[in-house]
């Protein structure tokens, strides 16, 4: 293909290439492909359609959503499927309905509305790579949506409430998570030793999982209890991405806790700051009283509020 192709996605960290799943599913299967992606590491989301990532650019196409651009690529004759057969092509799909359907839910809500997960790892990384002031509201935004995703899939009768919500979807995730042990066994991947469409969207899925490290681990205990998926993710790293656990030094290591630490800290300081200033204007005898229903809440205030109604 004459035309360059060019892929913005979210950046990496914990020794992956990204820390978002769909992000990874497509530079998974360009690797497996052989497509010859430019990757450009985005800042923000803001400018994007709703914020849609990961975009494949070309010379005369711009497609978004994971499934959209591996068919882009098929179409490209980037095809890491050639070789399956007309049964294995359709265990693909079934196997990624599964995973949409049964471990997507537990994952947004470990990364996204778990409140110690989302407040000590989720939202200084991705505050991280976005500019001020966009960093104080992009990852509140971003909480909100996957809660909203959450329920409108799952918080259907009879689970009325987030508790039950919450119990079912990680029972549902750890039962997805045994079946793609037992279907992949002691293979190197999950149709022999080529990797194709699925096992980039399993590495997709569960290399964040299985790397990042979050102060709550239900479900990231429960899959590093299945060693033969911890060894696929730590074989896909080593062998298409150069990354692995061993990539970053002791002593380098403890200078990104640190960093992410200070991160942390400033973000935290600068919501505080901003909710202070917002309580100084409503108290300030200079604002006449008739247009204090027109303050529109603080991106501290509008998240501060999100994760109480996220509460049990």
């Amino acid at each position: 293909m004459a035309a360059p192709l060019e892929l913005s996605c979210w950046g990496g960290g914990w020794g992956l290439p990204s820390v978002h799943s769909e992000s990874l599913v497509v530079m998974a299967y360009a690797k497996f492909s052989g497509a010859p992606l430019k990757v450009n590491v985005i800042d923000n989301t803001w400018r994007g359609s709703r914020g849609d990532v990961p975009v494949l650019t070309s010379e005369d196409n711009i497609v978004s959503q994971p499934a959209k651009i591996l068919n882009f690529l098929r179409k490209q004759k980037y095809n890491a499927d050639y070789e399956l057969s007309a049964k294995q092509g359709a265990d693909t799909l079934a196997y990624i309905a599964l995973l949409e359907e049964k471990l997507l839910p537990a994952m947004l809500h470990t990364f996204w509305v778990e409140s110690d997960n989302y407040f000590s790892v989720t939202k200084p990384w991705f505050a991280s790579q976005i500019p001020f002031p966009l960093s104080l509201i992009l990852p509140g935004r971003m909480s909100k949506g996957a809660l909203n995703r959450i329920l409108l899939t799952r918080g259907e009768p009879p689970l009325y409430h987030l508790r039950e919500v919450e119990a079912q979807i990680y029972r549902d995730a750890k039962e997805c998570l045994n079946l793609l042990s037992n279907r992949l066994g002691t293979s190197q991947f999950f149709f022999g030793d080529t990797p194709s469409t699925l096992d980039a969207y399993v590495f997709g899925f569960l290399a964040p999982l299985y790397k990042v490290p979050f102060p709550k681990v239900q479900l990231q205990e429960h899959l590093k209890q299945l060693s033969n998926l911890c060894r696929f993710c730590d074989d896909i790293l080593n062998s298409y991405f150069r990354l692995s656990l061993e990539g970053i030094s002791p002593a380098g290591q403890e200078t990104v806790d640190a960093n992410l630490q200070k991160l942390t800290q400033l973000v935290n300081k600068e919501s505080n700051l901003i909710e202070k200033m917002d309580d100084n204007l409503r108290q300030s005898p200079q604002l006449p009283p008739r247009k204090l229903p027109t303050l529109k809440l603080t991106p501290a205030d509008e998240e501060s509020n999100s994760l109480q109604r996220l509460s049990p």
